[in-house]
């Protein structure tokens, strides 16, 4: 799952796969997009408790993504200035990242309703505890 050994995405919980195929289908720069994944996490961390409280969520690995309304991802980003390219690049990784945590689980029902999108962020020892 989560390639820790990548040194590019290792400050961020999706895939180093992930974030090089939604760049490539974006045309974002993968540097940009790395940067903006790092950048996004930062915020997201202490977010846990509030993005329980939006929808379900899976742990893999010490990864935990959660699917949430699209109005959250919106609330999510309004804290930034990212492009718009940059956004939609960002919500593509977070989304698939959420949807392959939720595809490794057994229990979990894989299925996104319509206007959920998903949001990954890594797990600190303190929210485990």
């Amino acid at each position: 799952m989560f390639d820790e050994t990548d040194t590019e995405t290792g400050e961020s919980p999706i895939d180093a796969a992930v974030a090089e195929r939604v760049a490539d289908e974006t045309g974002l720069g993968l540097d940009e997009l790395r940067t903006a994944l790092v950048e996004l996490n930062s915020a997201l961390i202490g977010r846990h408790s509030t993005l329980e409280r939006q929808g379900d969520y899976e742990t893999v690995d010490g990864v935990r993504g959660y699917r949430v309304p699209a109005e959250e991802w919106k609330a999510i980003l309004d804290d930034f200035e990212f492009r718009e390219e940059t956004e939609g690049a960002l919500l593509r990784a977070h989304t698939e990242q959420t949807r392959m945590l939720f595809a490794e689980s057994p229990d979990a029902r894989e299925r996104f309703e319509e206007g959920e999108v998903g949001v990954v962020v890594g797990v600190d020892t303190a929210e485990e505890f």
